[in-house]
């Protein structure tokens, strides 16, 4: 894959320094790498320990579109399957200028809290100290509604499965990327909702998954 140096990188938040952080920011469309899926399914591995270094624009548009970015514009489908195409997952990411929603029809991040909240996250999943290390954490959240007024009883099954699905294209884009990850899910449900404002999201919205990412630390 092509190279792209930190220090020449455009970062995420380069034209907001300090506490000056945009509301919104439209992602660039993602890399495209020349690592094939065979390559990656062998590489991937969880990755626990990361480097100081934060991650390009181009990585972080690119992780967020392998976990929810639309594939097909006409029908609006997305990089993982979901049970009739319900959609019910929101993707979260997490760095050390805040919180923001990924927004997959328009490829964009609103910011929803303002702020380093790496060690508060780290807390709510019950202090696994990678989770601060990280430059960027993808947390994985689902409106249940979505998918249960279809298919009644049986929608948190589907919900679950489609959760993995989207980790997973987390995951091996990240190999791709020469970027490493690792999946989590012990941590409390509560304090990842308080941390999200899920309660104040306009449709109950729960944690699923939590997903750091960085630069392995070799």
């Amino acid at each position: 894959m092509k190279k792209y140096p930190i220090i020449l990188a455009v970062l995420l938040f380069a034209a907001c320094p300090g506490d000056n952080v945009a509301e919104e920011y439209k992602l660039p469309e993602p890399l495209q790498t020349n690592r094939s899926i065979e390559e990656c399914l062998a590489g991937r591995r969880s990755i626990r320990s990361f480097t100081s270094d934060t991650l390009t624009t181009g990585q972080i548009a690119t992780l967020l579109w392998a976990a929810q970015g639309i594939t097909d514009t006409a029908r609006g489908l997305r990089t993982a399957p979901s049970a009739g195409a319900t959609y019910p997952l929101e993707a979260y990411l997490v760095t050390h200028q805040g919180i923001f929603l990924y927004h997959p029809a328009a490829h964009k991040i609103t910011l929803i809290k303002k702020g380093d909240k790496r060690v508060e996250l780290t807390v709510a999943c019950l202090g696994q100290v990678w989770v601060g290390s990280a430059p960027v954490s993808i947390v994985l959240c689902a409106v249940p509604e979505r998918t249960s007024r279809r298919y009644g009883e049986r929608a948190m099954r589907y919900i679950w499965l489609e959760a993995g699905h989207a980790a997973q294209n987390i995951l091996l884009e990240a190999v791709a990327l020469d970027l490493g990850g690792v999946p989590i899910g012990a941590f409390s449900d509560d304090a990842v909702s308080k941390l999200l404002d899920l309660d104040k999201a306009e449709d109950k919205t729960i944690p699923l998954y939590v997903l750091p990412v960085g630069i392995p630390k070799r």
